[in-house]
């Protein structure tokens, strides 16, 4: 069978510490998969393996069946990757950086400009493609982060925190986005720490806790597990705990953080 992702083995290490350790999980073509952990469990760093910003230490990867190491071009050709922070220029219009990130991709001008306003309408962005990104507000910043992601039309689109610090009209905006995106046949790995869109948008759900998959199911069948009236939620702390976790910050040994994402694991 073919997936849009497949995991062998696949660990990281940072000095002493492990942060993903042995992971393996398959990713069916059109699937949602949510992968869930308290802070520093791995989540993000598994994101960095499988969108090529991180080699392995150990194990594979693959992507569409590209070896995320061996054939890192051709997964950033199939891949969009939305995080919580902007990736986008302040001082350019949505337009404009889109043309930017279109041509990173080798896209024809006249298709960057139709897909790009086409993806602008769909996020209620386009009255503003003149504006500065800069100036947009938090739930607008982070429509456009979609957008960006999006406009190369990827396969495969890795969501991590797509919804974090929104209010709940524009989070219910994204979620319905992303369902939207799935229906038209997109592959998508989703990080949050909001149970319910968890629980709502995932078809299956791998939980991982101190770099290895403690769980991967269904929600049902996770929440099933606890007893008849659980929530994801419920399955999610007996399996990791209530011990409140603080996040170790990679950096290099000038004390910089290596990494766009927030330096999180």
């Amino acid at each position: 069978m073919s997936y849009a992702i497949h995991t062998e083995d696949l660990t990281k290490v940072f000095g002493n510490l492990v942060a993903v350790n042995g992971v393996n999980f398959d990713i069916s073509q059109g699937e949602i998969f949510g992968l869930l952990g308290p802070n520093g469990a791995g989540k993000t760093t598994i994101i960095k393996m499988l969108c090529t910003l991180l080699i392995p230490t150990k194990g594979k990867a693959e992507v569409d069946g590209h070896d995320v190491v061996k054939e890192a071009d051709e997964v950033r050709k199939k891949i969009g990757v939305v995080t919580e922070k902007l990736i986008a220029y302040d001082r350019l219009t949505p337009l404009e950086n889109l043309s930017i990130f279109g041509r990173l991709y080798g896209m024809d001008s006249q298709v960057l400009k139709q897909r790009g306003e086409e993806l602008l309408k769909l996020v209620d962005l386009w009255n503003f493609r003149k504006s500065l990104v800069g100036n947009f507000s938090s739930g607008m910043r982070q429509r456009f982060n979609i957008v960006r992601a999006l406009i190369h039309d990827p396969e495969i689109i890795f969501l991590d925190e797509p919804t974090i610090g929104l209010d709940p009209t524009t989070a219910h905006n994204i979620r319905e986005l992303i369902k939207r995106l799935n229906k038209e046949g997109k592959t998508m790995l989703l990080t949050t720490h909001y149970m319910d869109e968890a629980d709502r948008l995932s078809k299956r759900i791998g939980i991982i806790d101190y770099g290895k998959i403690v769980a991967l199911d269904t929600p049902q069948n996770l929440k099933a597990s606890v007893g008849p009236d659980a929530t994801l939620e419920d399955a999610f702390i007996k399996l990791t705990g209530t011990k409140i976790r603080d996040e170790p910050v990679k950096t290099n040994q000038s004390g910089r953080s290596r990494f766009h994402f927030g330096g999180r694991l």
